[in-house]
């Protein structure tokens, strides 16, 4: 009889998605706070993916689309509500993109939202068009 601690007869295998979960954060730390657009982007989304694959595994959600839906609407709402409380109305400004710190930080938490959006709006479009 061979055991391995820590795993139940239940879950035979150790979930891959809190590493995801974790590595995202901190990608997402990184970038939005050193101000790495790219970088910002990828961690937000490998964040709110990993949100909704560990919600999907634990049986929370039968589906990752709505909860990576949600997860873009909440980024973009924050980055929104950021930017209407932080950033002076006269600077609110596509072409201030870049130059402004607080400005770049946000429209990369909006778009890395936008992207998730996309995402789960394309899956959801493209699971129910193939059942």
């Amino acid at each position: 009889m061979v055991e391995e601690p820590g795993l139940s007869d239940q879950y035979p295998t150790a979930s891959p998605w809190p590493v995801f979960v974790a590595l995202g954060l901190a990608l997402s730390e990184i970038g939005v706070f050193v101000g790495l657009f790219p970088v910002a982007v990828f961690g937000l989304i490998l964040f709110g993916g990993s949100i909704a694959g560990i919600l999907t595994e634990s049986g929370y959600v039968e589906r990752p689309w709505p909860t990576l839906l949600g997860v873009g609407a909440v980024l973009i709402v924050v980055a929104a509500a950021f930017t209407v409380w932080q950033v002076p109305a006269a600077d609110i400004a596509l072409s201030n993109v870049g130059t402004g710190p607080l400005l770049t930080r946000l429209v990369a938490v909006a778009v890395a939202g936008v992207v998730m959006i996309a995402m789960g709006g394309v899956a959801s479009i493209m699971e129910q068009t193939a059942a």
